[in-house]
């Protein structure tokens, strides 16, 4: 997060910087076309350029769109009992170091920013009692006018629906020339919007208050503005000298400096304003040239982020079940009925022939056929994690008995036959999408690892002995409820498997590139298998025992730090109750 803000704030500099160095280009043109040019740096800290590539990337998206497969996690457990992998709820790290001064950094931001809100909403309450306090004029203008009591200098007050508001007594204080010019440079900022911009510039004051380019823009835009709108009033045929008295006299009724939240009259430098205004310096017109150049750089600025993520588009994209690449293998016979016994146990078997799930949640048992945690399937309706159903299925028996085929092979055939289970009887539609969302880092910890290195030539019938003095026969590896045993495992299937069972991805950053002899035994929270919660009872467990963050520190070295990373999700965007039969 701390990277993408540096970034963001890096790009809004340099755009800064280069739209300065275009309003030196344009120097001899009009203020409002330098005016254009520092608003857009303005906005520019409101619009990253993430934006512009998520838009792209949404306009990329095709519904023909070949599916991007999930990232390689192996699943690989114990062929006894319910071989899935277990997923309890998510534990929070019970070591989580709190970062004081990115705290501290925060808390000053959001008071600053919120003492500069402050500041604007009482310089807006003031325009309001003035307006509250004003009485009508019937002077001919576009908007109404109306005149105060209050210390105002002559001003536009409203975004959507302006007044104008001038200080009660001004009409004796100026002649009729001059009044006529004061109202011909309120009405040009009333054409041109000025308080809209301006409002939207103080929000990025509110904002990015710390970054003093935020404040030289400020400068830039009042000085442009007024200057535009002078322009535009002697371009309209007043004289320059009435004009320039009556800026004058006008800043001498007024005691007051202007408020930012008020286009008025007497802005930005005064003595340059006056002396431009009586000698009337020469403007060239936007050629076409120049204006091909600005059309071209506005189209560079926004587009080519916009082109990188459409370009990039297949990578967030939606793709329905249907439209899978190639037919997915499917249930020779699957019958599914609603379990309304209210039992706790649930489970999975795949007896010779035949796939048989009993009291299954729906969204857990989507998140098994797609590879994924129960909190990566996003959506749907509530009755997916209510109902229970049973459901029994006939596959080839080599499926279940083929001691040949590997183990994670079939595992994927069935996940398979699942997606086209779901797909034909619970209509199923779903999107693939990466979020970035909470994780796990595997690190090495301080003291380093505490397993054993498999050596070179050692068979897997060796007997491995846990740190409970429990010795144990390990052909494969697995999770079983409170212990993680194997041998000859990777890093990559250990955190396949605590990814299963901390309920949310594990990123393997130990730098640990061998196998080794594992085994350690914690306390287990209320389990929640591939297909839904199981009897655990929360109750039962013992809050001052281990738990799985504190075990694997301790007993194997390693430590699970909270994390951010790219994760792909499932979005439900149509399922149905199915027909029972």
């Amino acid at each position: 997060m701390t990277g993408e803000v540096i970034n963001h704030l890096l790009q809004s500099t340099v755009f800064a910087i280069l739209a300065g160095l275009l309003t030196l280009a344009f120097r001899k043109n009009r203020a409002r076309v330098r005016y254009w040019l520092w608003f857009s740096a303005s906005v520019k800290f409101l619009v990253p350029f993430a934006l512009l590539l998520t838009l792209g990337g949404y306009l990329g998206r095709s519904p023909a769109a070949k599916s991007i497969p999930f990232p390689a996690m192996t699943y690989t457990v114990v062929e006894v009992a319910v071989p899935f992998p277990v997923t309890p709820s998510p534990t929070p790290s019970p070591h989580q170091n709190v970062d004081w001064i990115a705290s501290a950094l925060i808390s000053l931001w959001v008071c600053w920013a919120l003492g500069i809100a402050l500041m604007r909403a009482r310089a807006w309450l003031r325009i309001r009692a003035a307006v509250r306090d004003s009485k009508p004029l019937q002077i001919p203008f576009p908007v109404p006018v109306r005149s105060s009591r209050h210390l105002l200098e002559p001003g536009v007050v409203g975004i959507f629906r302006p007044i104008l508001l001038l200080p009660a007594g001004i009409l004796e204080h100026l002649a009729p020339k001059q009044l006529e010019a004061i109202l011909a440079h309120e009405l040009c900022h009333v054409r041109r919007r000025d308080n809209l911009t301006a409002a939207v510039h103080m929000v990025v004051e509110a904002l990015f208050w710390f970054h003093p380019f935020v404040w030289w823009i400020s400068a830039r835009l009042m000085e442009e503005r007024e200057r535009a709108c002078d322009e535009d009033v002697l371009e309209l045929g007043s004289e320059p000298r009435t004009y320039a008295e009556s800026i004058l006299k006008t800043c001498e009724f007024c005691v007051e400096s202007p408020l930012a939240c008020v286009s008025g009259v007497t802005g930005a430098d005064l003595k340059g304003r006056i002396v431009r205004i009586m000698t009337q310096p020469a403007v060239d017109k936007l050629g076409l040239g120049r204006k091909v150049v600005l059309i071209a750089i506005a189209i560079v600025m926004t587009g080519w982020p916009m082109v990188i993520g459409l370009v990039s588009g297949p990578q967030i994209h939606a793709q329905s079940v249907g439209e899978a690449a190639g037919p997915r293998p499917q249930f020779e016979v699957a019958s599914i009925k609603r379990n309304r016994s209210g039992e706790l146990i649930r489970g999975v078997s795949t007896p010779r022939g035949r796939f048989i799930g009993r009291n299954l949640r729906i969204r857990p048992s989507i998140a098994w056929a797609y590879h994924v945690q129960s909190s990566q399937v996003i959506g749907g309706p509530s009755w997916l994690d209510s109902d229970d159903y049973n459901i029994e299925a006939k596959v080839d028996e080599a499926l279940t008995q083929d001691e040949k085929l590997p183990f994670p092979q079939r595992m994927d055939q069935l996940r398979l036959m699942l997606q086209s289970l779901f797909a034909e009887r619970f209509q199923l539609k779903v999107s693939h999408e990466t979020r970035e969302g909470p994780a796990y880092a595997l690190v090495v910890a301080t003291d380093g690892p505490k397993f054993q290195v498999q050596r070179p030539g050692e068979k897997a019938s060796r007997r491995v002995t846990g740190p409970d003095g429990v010795t144990s026969q390990s052909h494969a590896m697995g999770l079983g409820p409170g212990e993680l045993r194997g041998f000859g495992m990777s890093m990559a299937e250990l955190v396949a498997l605590l990814s299963g069972q901390l309920g949310r991805p594990v990123l393997d950053e130990t730098g640990l590139k061998g196998v080794y002899d594992i085994l350690f035994l914690w306390t287990p929270t209320p389990m929640a298998t591939g297909f839904g919660i199981s009897g655990s009872d929360a109750s039962s467990v013992d809050p001052s025992e281990p738990s799985i963050f504190t075990v694997i520190q301790e007993q194997l070295g390693l430590k699970l730090e909270p994390t951010k990373a790219p994760v792909e999700v499932i979005v439900i965007d149509h399922v149905e109750r199915p027909s029972e039969n």
